[in-house]
């Protein structure tokens, strides 16, 4: 039986789910992106091919490997893209919360049947059908729980809108002694530079009580003052919309001294490992970085020593 233990984002990993890079599938057509990043690559004839996220997530399992920490792996779907493992599901302490996705994707939960099947059924939560949220707008320091909303009237004709206000009610009740942090996020469809898929995509702490920021990524300038406070002005890196646009938020912590990174996020790769003397471990990534994730999203973390 698969135990699970997940507090926070930086504690030592012990058992991971990575996603799936076979078997994607045709480059969707416009009208089938989900997200901003992915529409934009469509436009620009500039999507990735299957071969290019093969080879990424083979780097990214082998740094996981060699760190001995426990890979599974969902089942392949035959053209089906089940890269971002972190949108079907997450984990707060014991218990696993299969995410509402979105109807495009709803067909990747058959894939982690033989995953489920290895946790106990009593500590298996399913949303209800009205409640929204994605693995990607939950993340956790704790007995603090910072949670991605979007509460704009026009929710239900955004692609980019994941997570409702109802869902993070929800939570709350089989919660009851955490504190959620609703933070609201500016959403595009079509420009991923104006808009903010997940909080995980403007917002991810690092290290020990440490986080990376992108201001601007928050509808309410009191949620980011409210991160500063949270961490101290001087354990917060700001990022710019350049590096929002690239996913440098979206990185991937195997402790609190070693973190995942892509190879081209050379001033905050630098600023890690010289300023906050952590151990980064730089992959290839930017392929799958055109389909609107990067490493956080491509993990569902099960279990996390402390």
């Amino acid at each position: 039986m698969q135990l699970l233990n997940i507090n926070d984002e930086t504690s030592e990993l012990e058992t991971v789910v990575l996603g799936q890079p076979h078997s994607m599938g045709k480059t969707p057509n416009l009208e089938e992106t989900y997200d901003a990043k992915s529409y934009e690559n469509v436009t620009n004839n500039s999507y990735p091919q299957e071969d290019d996220i093969i080879y990424e997530m083979t780097c990214f399992e082998k740094i996981l490997n060699d760190h001995k920490v426990k890979v599974l792996r969902p089942r392949i779907l035959k053209d089906c893209n089940q890269v971002f493992a972190r949108d079907v599901a997450f984990v707060i302490e014991n218990k696993v919360i299969i995410s509402n996705i979105i109807p495009d994707r709803a067909d990747e939960q058959e894939a982690y049947k033989e995953i489920f099947d290895m946790i106990s059924f009593q500590d298996i939560y399913n949303l209800p059908e009205k409640a929204h949220v994605e693995g990607g707008d939950i993340i956790l320091c704790n007995d603090t729980i910072f949670c991605g909303v979007y509460k704009g009237d026009d929710y239900s004709s955004l692609k980019t809108a994941r997570t409702n206000a109802y869902a993070i009610d929800f939570l709350k009740e089989l919660f009851p002694h955490k504190t959620f942090i609703d933070i609201s996020l500016k959403k595009n469809d079509k420009d991923p530079k104006q808009g903010i898929l997940h909080l995980d995509c403007t917002f991810m702490p690092v290290g020990k009580n440490k986080a990376i920021v992108y201001k601007e990524g928050f509808i309410n300038l009191k949620d980011y003052q409210f991160i500063v406070d949270f961490f101290g002005k001087d354990n917060i890196f700001e990022i710019t919309q350049q590096e929002m646009y690239y996913m440098n938020t979206n990185i991937f912590s195997i402790s609190p001294e070693v973190v995942v990174s892509e190879e081209r996020f050379i001033r905050l790769n630098k600023f890690l490992e010289e300023k906050w003397n952590l151990t980064v471990k730089k992959v290839p990534y930017y392929e799958i970085s055109k389909m609107g994730g990067l490493l956080r999203c491509s993990t569902l973390p099960l279990k996390r020593k402390k």
